[in-house]
């Protein structure tokens, strides 16, 4: 492993998210210096096991699952989250001196932590703007990524009107800091109006944890991050030449819904699959995360891997198996055989 400008323990037993506890156990958190400026990485779960990179969305700094989800994870993997710089918990404002950094850049800084963890190939889980990132990754160190499980990704440069609504929010993190106005518009782009709540239904306990984390963080590393994302450049290109499995989940109601769509036609359909979830916003992880479980398993299979015995009896995806094509299952050079499918979850009232 390579030097760090330092590494602490956190003293959590486990982070907890809409009431529910996720990612048990007791994370390390590693503050890297690379050749792009500090990064920071929590670990969790067993280093021997196969290492699951995870990034997050703008002014986030966790995925969250339901139980069953990190179970099925962590029972698989060594999760290494990076953290955007300057999201981690705690973290000091950057710098003005400080150069935004490019998405290449960004990317580097993935290459350079599994360099310093000596990690060879990787999985890969990211969300949205992290999703890019991660993808981003992949095109530029196709060796390095074994597959790509994305939520809501972003694949081609912003729109004009993504480009000019993000510069709105810019100038009001700058200015105004994360006032009320920004917590509403990262709320939408987060989640679906279901679970936002109106004048006549409250918002979700999801939408409440997930309000008073923003207030956690510094609103200059959050506007950093978003200015990094909003002079992305397209990869569209770039997708045909990877060379790893893809698993895409998309809520029909995310604002980049028809971003996962276009990404999901130009990957290799032979080794790619679309999970749209209905009534879900951009973050499914976090909204409707046992949407996620079933396909999860059947693409993990194509690796090996494999769902707990001790989850036998929780609770199921509400997607039915059914609804995955049985190709799923095809043995294949590379695993299980991915076409694209489509899979509908109704929500639970």
């Amino acid at each position: 492993m390579g030097e760090s400008s330092s590494s602490v323990s956190i003293d959590v037993e486990r982070i907890s998210f809409g009431g529910k506890c996720v990612y048990p156990g007791y994370p390390q958190e590693h503050h890297i210096q690379t050749s792009h400026g500090p990064v920071s990485v929590a670990v969790f779960g067993d280093l021997e096991k196969p290492a699951l990179v995870t990034y997050p969305d703008v002014a986030l700094n966790r995925l969250f699952f339901c139980p069953e989800a990190s179970s099925l994870l962590l029972h698989n993997f060594c999760i290494y989250h990076i953290s955007p710089p300057g999201h981690e918990l705690g973290a000091a404002p950057i710098s003005s001196d400080v150069p935004v950094l490019s998405v290449d850049q960004l990317a580097d800084q993935v290459a350079e932590t599994l360099d310093y963890f000596g990690l060879g190939s990787v999985m890969c889980l990211g969300v949205t703007a992290g999703a890019y990132i991660l993808t981003h990754f992949a095109t530029k160190y196709r060796e390095r990524v074994l597959g790509l499980m994305l939520v809501s990704p972003l694949c081609k440069a912003p729109s004009w009107t993504e480009w000019f609504y993000n510069k709105v929010i810019s100038n009001l993190l700058y200015f105004y800091g994360m006032c009320g106005l920004i917590k509403e518009c990262l709320l939408q782009r987060y989640f679906s109006r279901e679970v936002r709540g109106s004048s006549l239904v409250p918002e979700s306990d999801i939408v409440q944890a997930c309000r008073s984390l923003l207030d956690e963080r510094q609103s200059t590393n959050v506007w950093r991050f978003l200015q990094s994302i909003n002079v992305r450049h397209d990869l569209t290109e770039s997708l045909k030449k990877l060379q790893c499995r893809t698993l895409i989940f998309v809520g029909e109601n995310s604002p980049f819904h028809s971003e996962a769509l276009h990404m999901a036609t130009n990957l290799d359909r032979r080794y790619s699959a679309l999970v749209e979830v209905q009534a879900c916003g951009s973050v499914v992880t976090e909204e409707q995360p046992h949407a996620m479980l079933i396909p999860m398993e059947y693409f993990l299979m194509g690796y090996g891997l494999y769902r707990p015995c001790q989850m036998s009896c929780s609770p199921r995806s509400p997607l039915s198996p059914s609804c995955i094509s049985p190709e799923l299952l095809s043995p294949e050079s590379m695993g299980v055989k991915l076409k694209p499918i489509k899979t509908r979850v109704s929500l639970q009232v």
